[in-house]
């Protein structure tokens, strides 16, 4: 469980997986990895708002802990075939982004030309990487320990990242190369005080409404979420509210539906998902009743939740019970109805990922060291594994471009 202190976030699992694979393979983001780069076409949609489904090779980025036994070389680089699913590796030599620590959070800039990773060591920082010709283009400090989440404020001007380890959130503001500057803002969550079973704050998620009004973050130590604004011109954080889960329910990750008036919360400690409502005008975020997993009673550490881009469907990562719980999203987004579960192929889902055109699903699975995939069928919302799992190693994230 990583609500015991952020060392227990890195090493859980890391030696239970058996070895680990060797360096991935050579890819890279649009632009492509060669001298002479080349766009990425967008997905085009058909008139029900459903993505059709792509074809060909893209990029896919891998985060993991470089400082534990069988980790990897920094960040992980493979390809993808957009309509099979398959995940192909094609040598070793350069087969990683190199000079990252322990990168295993990892977030992408809206114009696709830079790639952002925690380093999640107790002198934590954000590095950024042109993806053009992967260079490090230098790291900043989070100004707290073990920041595992990071994300880019949809107007591509400001970094913000959570500091798991100090229970903090930062913000830096991204120069027109894509590199970062000096941190603008830091604020530690003080209060209200750690929850059952915890010993202080552990920020772990910090994200932007979908109205792009607020940005939030998500505490485990603290059973709370934060809404803060952000001043756009300064870079500075200012609290608004604050929404209480129960207990020592350990919220995790939030994520919005598309129509923006309701998220869902993946609770870590007490094995559960909530839903939210939220309200633009205030920042407000209100928290429902807590939701079974359908894992059981056992131990089960719900890591992720997903929501499909046509708000139908939605899918949780159980790391305990290995498996990802599929939802029926109903009334608009107000209510989730619990469908099944399906093993995930691997052990300890961290995180899951959809393909861009949400036609595919990602799932780094830490303890086994592989990444499993899964089609997703647009109607029903069924999850069918797209062949054998990827090897790669301390898989804890998977970003597919």
């Amino acid at each position: 469980m990583d609500s015991g202190g952020w060392s227990r976030r890195r090493f859980v699992g890391a030696l239970a997986g058996g070895a680990a694979a060797a360096a991935l393979p050579a890819c890279d983001d649009t632009p492509a990895p060669t001298n002479t780069p080349a766009p990425e076409p967008e997905a085009s949609t058909n008139p029900s708002g459903e993505a059709r489904r792509p074809s060909g090779p893209r990029p896919l980025f891998l985060g993991t802990y470089t400082s534990v036994e069988g980790g990897g070389k920094g960040i992980g680089l493979a390809t993808y075939d957009a309509a099979t699913g398959r995940i192909t590796g094609t040598g070793t030599s350069t087969g990683a982004i190199t000079g990252v620590g322990d990168p295993s959070y990892l977030a992408i800039h809206p114009d696709r030309r830079t790639l952002y990773a925690v380093d999640e060591r107790d002198d934590g920082a954000v590095t950024a990487v042109r993806l053009s010709d992967r260079k490090v283009l230098g790291s900043r400090s989070t100004g707290g320990a073990a920041p595992c989440h990071l994300s880019v404020h949809p107007g591509g001007r400001w970094l913000l990242s959570a500091n798991y380890g100090s229970g903090s959130v930062a913000v830096h503001p991204i120069d027109a190369s894509g590199a970062l500057g000096e941190r603008t803002d830091l604020v530690r969550h003080t209060a209200p005080p750690p929850g059952p079973g915890q010993e202080g704050p552990h920020a772990h998620q910090f994200v932007t409404s979908p109205d792009g009004g607020h940005v939030l973050a998500v505490d485990l130590g603290t059973d709370t979420v934060y809404t803060y604004r952000l001043d756009d011109k300064a870079g500075t954080l200012t609290e608004v509210t604050q929404a209480q889960t129960r207990p020592g329910a350990g919220p995790r990750h939030l994520t919005f539906h598309p129509g923006g008036r309701y998220a869902y919360l993946a609770n870590e400690a007490d094995n559960t998902v909530a839903v939210c409502s939220y309200d633009k005008a205030s920042g407000r975020v209100t928290v429902g009743e807590a939701q079974s997993t359908g894992t059981g009673s056992g131990t089960s550490y719900p890591a992720q939740i997903l929501v499909t881009a046509n708000g139908r469907y939605a899918y949780l990562a159980n790391r305990g019970h290995n498996s990802l719980t599929r939802y029926a999203v109903e009334a608009d987004g107000a209510r989730l109805r619990l469908l099944d579960t399906v093993p995930v192929g691997g052990d300890f889902p961290r995180q899951i990922a959809f393909s861009p055109e949400g036609t595919l699903l990602f799932a780094a699975n830490q303890k086994s060291s592989t990444v499993t995939v899964f089609h997703v069928d647009e109607a029903s919302g069924e999850l069918r594994r797209a062949g054998e799992s990827f090897p790669s190693p301390v898989a804890v994230c998977a970003l597919p471009l």
